[in-house]
Order: structure tokens, then sequence, then C-alpha cells
């Protein structure tokens, strides 16, 4: 049963047998893998491959059960429950949205507009672009399976404390009336047929692409660039175990980066496997996909500011202590 975990998780996801063939292509053509530059266009060619089968065929399959989800119909399935299952609810709701943060916003204006709380909408703000399926996926074929489940279990967590806060705390006057009084639009999602849904799935799937893609490109250029050409001890001094404020520095580095995981991760295990520590690279990738200037501007135009700082102190602080608690058991984790 390991050895066909292990197949999985190495040859499946991971796609080591793709690493193997992009070195064995490179080496035909007369180069050597062990040259720095060869290697950094090995990690390059092999990386945007992968990531960009995985991102392809998991939209496409989230897209199509998404489809099954509009904003009237998630409301009517939240209506069920109360309290913080609610917000429990409206968070497993954001996994199935392979979005990232900007992406997430009008979702989020769809739900506010379709009448949920308040604190159920923020949940599933947090969660949309922090904890996706394919986020889970991604981090298994680098990280594993024991690393991916926590991180998505520790930002569902984070998603529906954040947003329970938010409720107790009463923040709906601080939502844009425009917000409130918008009402909502919503496609009967029972009338859609399989071929529509597939339709749907698709053109989901090409439109995220294209507007992830130069993204890919970008974060796994950087994951290239670390992995070969900065040095151990350099990453290890910054981000390492040797300093105690790297969770925070991570944390703050990410804010004002616009990414979403599939950009992310690849810059993130180049850092880790230069030295990181698991918890200080997984704040990192947090603070990216989660409180992005870009999403922050966005996100300002639907709430007011207090509401918003509220919003981003609850995530940065819960962030922060993700990252601690993973460096703290990262020997258990591992």
């Amino acid at each position: 049963m390991q050895n066909l975990w292990d197949f999985f998780q190495n040859q499946i996801l991971g796609m080591k047998w793709l690493n193997e063939l992009v070195s064995a292509g490179l080496s035909a053509l007369g180069l050597d893998t062990a040259n720095r530059w060869v290697g950094s266009l090995q990690f390059f060619a092999y990386d945007v491959i992968k990531i960009t089968v995985l991102l392809c065929f998991l939209i496409f399959i989230i897209s199509y059960i998404q489809s099954y989800f509009p904003p009237e119909r998630s409301k009517k399935i939240l209506g069920h429950f109360h309290g913080i299952r609610t917000n429990c609810i409206a968070a497993l709701l954001g996994t199935i949205t392979p979005f990232c943060s900007c992406s997430s916003i009008p979702l989020f204006i769809g739900f506010s507009s379709a009448g949920l709380p308040v604190g159920v909408t923020f949940s599933f703000l947090i969660s949309s672009p922090m904890v996706d399926l394919g986020s889970l996926v991604l981090l298994m074929s680098i990280f594993g399976g024991k690393v991916a489940v926590i991180y998505v279990a520790v930002g569902l967590i984070i998603a529906v404390i954040g947003g329970t806060l938010i409720e107790k705390l009463h923040m709906e006057k601080y939502v844009e009336n425009f917000i409130l009084t918008a009402g909502s639009v919503d496609i009967e999602s029972p009338d859609l047929t399989r071929k529509d849904r597939l339709v749907y799935a698709k053109e989901q799937m090409l439109s995220t692409f294209k507007k992830v893609f130069p993204y890919i490109l970008i974060g796994v250029g950087v994951g290239a660039v670390i992995h070969n050409w900065i040095p151990e001890h350099w990453v290890s001094a910054v981000l390492g175990s040797s300093n105690p404020f790297g969770v925070v520095l991570a944390t703050l580095i990410g804010v004002p980066i616009y990414a979403d995981i599939f950009g992310t991760i690849p810059i993130a295990e180049a850092l880790f496997y230069k030295g990181a520590q698991l918890g200080t690279v997984l704040s990192f990738m947090m603070a990216i996909t989660t409180l992005s200037l870009p999403s922050m501007i966005m996100l300002r135009k639907a709430v007011k500011p207090k509401l918003l700082a509220v919003f981003i102190a609850i995530c940065t602080v819960g962030i922060i202590i993700v990252g601690y608690l993973f460096n703290i058991f990262q020997t258990l984790i591992v």
C-alpha cells in the first residue's frame, strides 16, 4: 500500500518521470545538466509543464463541480445550517473555487448580495484563494500528502475563525450599501445539461489558464533562480531556524505580491529545498494568495476601511501563528 501511494505521489502527482525525461532531452542535446544554467532550464521546463498539466486538469474538474453552486443555490444550502457550522460549510465551498484572491471577490460580492451573513461570506473569501482543491494536489506533488492535508486543514480553520470573529464583531454595517442592495442574478444550475456544464468547465479552464499562466512563468522563473543560483546559507540565514522573525518577514514580503497558489508553489518549493523552514514557506504562500495588494484594493470597493483592516489583521495574525506552529512541529510533519 505504501509503495502504491509513493508511486501515486511521485510519478502521478510529482511527475518525476517528466523531470527525468526533460533531463534526458537536455543531455541528448549535448547539454550538461550539472551546469547551473542548464539546471535552471531543466527546473523551469519541468515545473512549467507539470503545473500546467495539473492546473488545466484540476480547474476543469473543479469548475464542473462549481457549476452546481451559483450564489443563490449556495445560499439555500447554507440556509440549512446555523452558527459556526455555516462558516464551516462556506469555507468548504471556497475550496471548490479555483481562483486567485482577486477572482474570488466578485463571488464574495455575489454571496453578500444574495443575503448571506457577512461572517459567512468572509469565511468563503479567506478559504477560496488559500485552500482550493488545486492547492491540495499541487502541495501533495511537492511536499507530500501529510503537509498538504495539514495546510488545507489549518487554512480552513483560519477561514472559519476569521469569519466567525467578523460575525461576532457585527461588522455588517461596514459593507458598502450598494453591495447589500444590489440583489443577485442566479443561474438555475438544475436546468444546465451535462454538455452545458462541460462547456462551462472548459471556458473556465481556458479563462483561468490565460490569467494564471504568466504568473506560473514568473513563479517558476524565480524558483529556478533560487534553486540554482541563491546559496543555501543565504536562504537559511533569512528564512531558516536561525532567524526567529522569519515567519513575520515572509508574511510581510508576501502581502504586496500578486500571484495565486499555482505561481507561488514553485518559489516555495525552491525556498524549502534551500533551507527555509516549512512554516515560513507556507506563511509566505498564504500571505500572497490571501492578502495580495491588488485584491485588497478590489475588496476596498466592497467594504469600508474598518472592516478591511479587521480582515487583514485577522488573516495576518492567523498566518503568522500557523507559520510558527508548522516550524515547531516540522520534524513531525515532514
